[in-house]
């Protein structure tokens, strides 16, 4: 169930008018619904979820949350009024804070125990404003800040306001007040040059420079585009490049590539779909991408996560693996210029390891948990995710099926708990239900330990039921605002 969230600015420059006479603010409305239009002819469209947030003070600038139905949006969208300042900031964490105010109930997030791809809220914040200079009570701001201190127990776990299925994107109005006499530029939309661009960019967004209607419309449509189910991923080369590809198709030692430069595939910030599964409508999935260091029961507290997972992608050429009846997941990457570039070496038949640098116990790279490959077809790139370790892993599981017939020596069982030491704690669940998947149901005993302290599982829980509270507070104050608007603002 995608969420569209509309940030709407209603500060009083937002009164400016057109030269079509109407004022930003209306266009801004307008846009809202022709989106809508746009987006109900995908049949998907019907699971969405719209949210309503503005410049005012929190908590009034919720219009629209969790609990208000469409009609609701709808006429709160038509009510809009603009007057008061440019408080952009203050704006964009509140609706962060409204988006994860149910993500430590639903344990989504999963803190300590691994990201889980196919647990998403996939969310996109639409922020439609006239890009002027951002204001508060203190005065004029050259530079855009969230405000740090967030009311949202568990705020603290992720180092970022936003999460990874939450992206941004920005609708920059320059609409010119008089109509032009020029000829309209066709072509591709531009980013704008206000202080959101690096926001939206960050969470894996975009802005648009918007000067005319046609623009608008056109960013429109492409925004319905992106409504798409996925998590942003931060994919970082390890290592030197590759061999070139000579035009034969094998590798050619004596071309070697520019490893010193930096390339734009090196390093590219991407979405990777995550597609519901065919028969239930939701995503499912069997493993999780690694946290970036070791569970340890001494440890206190929980080091606060990046937003965004850092997956370094070696170039080493390696053979696919997989092996009969051993899940695994398959997601693809999003167009880039890393899935430019593997598809251009014309290499469906190789991969690259993937990996979580402090994942492992003993080494600082940690072991490999999936690959990059192109797909047979060469038209994308998708990322395998396998069990951690997996190279170790799947010739010990192929042994004990083709070779011990699930009576394995001593020999054999040393390897495998050789290979449950490297292990991070939170995998051996998924793997005793594969393994069970699989006819092997006791490789694995029942007394699993998820390698979390105590303290940390208690605060988890403390704080799940703080966020109960959080937010029978915030309803509270929606239903109160509602009922008395003009006495409450």
């Amino acid at each position: 169930m995608p969420i569209l969230l509309f940030l709407i600015d209603t500060s009083a420059s937002m009164n400016q008018r057109t030269d079509l006479g109407t004022s930003y603010l209306d266009t801004a409305k307008g846009a809202v619904e022709l989106f809508l239009k746009l987006r109900a002819r995908d049949p998907a469209s019907r699971g969405d979820r719209y949210m309503l947030v503005t410049y005012d003070e929190p908590p009034y600038c919720i219009k629209a949350g969790w609990k208000e139905n469409h009609a609701t949006f709808m006429s709160e969208l038509k009510n809009l009024q603009a007057s008061g300042l440019t408080t952009l900031g203050q704006a964009l964490r509140s609706s962060f804070d409204l988006l994860n105010l149910n993500r430590l109930i639903s344990g989504i997030d999963n803190y300590g125990q691994g990201r889980n791809p196919f647990f998403l809220e996939p969310s996109i914040l639409i922020t439609i404003t006239d890009g002027n200079k951002l204001t508060s009570t203190a005065g004029i701001q050259e530079e855009l800040h969230l405000p740090l201190n967030s009311p949202l127990p568990g705020s603290e776990l992720t180092q970022e306001p936003f999460r990874w299925d939450q992206r941004l994107f920005a609708l920059v109005l320059r609409l010119p007040g008089l109509a032009s006499t020029e000829p309209e530029q066709l072509g591709s939309v531009p980013t704008d040059e206000s202080a959101i661009t690096q926001m939206c960019e960050v969470t894996g967004g975009r802005s648009y420079c918007v000067r005319t209607q046609r623009m608008l419309n056109q960013c429109l449509e492409s925004l319905v585009q992106k409504v798409q189910s996925g998590v942003v991923i931060n994919f970082e080369k390890t290592g030197p490049d590759p061999l070139l590809i000579g035009e034969d198709g094998l590798m050619d030692s004596f071309k070697p590539s520019n490893s010193s430069a930096a390339q734009p595939w090196h390093s590219c910030h991407k979405l990777i779909y995550v597609r519901p599964n065919s028969k239930s409508g939701v995503p499912v999935g069997h493993w999780p991408i690694p946290e970036s260091f070791w569970p340890d029961q001494n440890l206190p507290s929980l080091p606060p996560r990046t937003s965004h997972p850092v997956v370094k992608f070696s170039c080493i050429d390696c053979e696919p693996m997989v092996i009969d009846k051993l899940p695994f997941d398959k997601y693809e990457l999003e167009p880039s210029p890393l899935t430019q570039y593997i598809l251009e070496r014309k290499s469906p038949h190789t991969c690259w390891q993937v990996f979580v640098t402090s994942s492992g116990k003993y080494n600082e790279l940690g072991y490999p948990f999936g690959y990059l490959k192109a797909s047979t077809t060469l038209t994308c790139v998708n990322l395998f995710v396998m069990p951690y370790n997996y190279p170790v892993l799947l010739p010990l599981l192929d042994d004990l099926f083709k070779v011990h017939k699930l009576k394995p020596n001593l020999k054999w069982r040393q390897a495998f708990d050789s290979y449950l030491k490297t292990l991070p704690p939170y995998y051996l669940l998924p793997l005793k239900k594969a393994l069970r998947m699989m006819g092997a149901p006791n490789l694995i005993s029942d007394n699993l330990d998820c390698g979390l302290s105590y303290s940390v599982i208690s605060y988890l829980k403390k704080l799940s039921q703080q966020v109960v509270l959080v937010k029978t507070n915030k309803q509270k104050s929606f239903a109160l605002r509602s009922a008395f608007p003009y006495s409450l603002v």
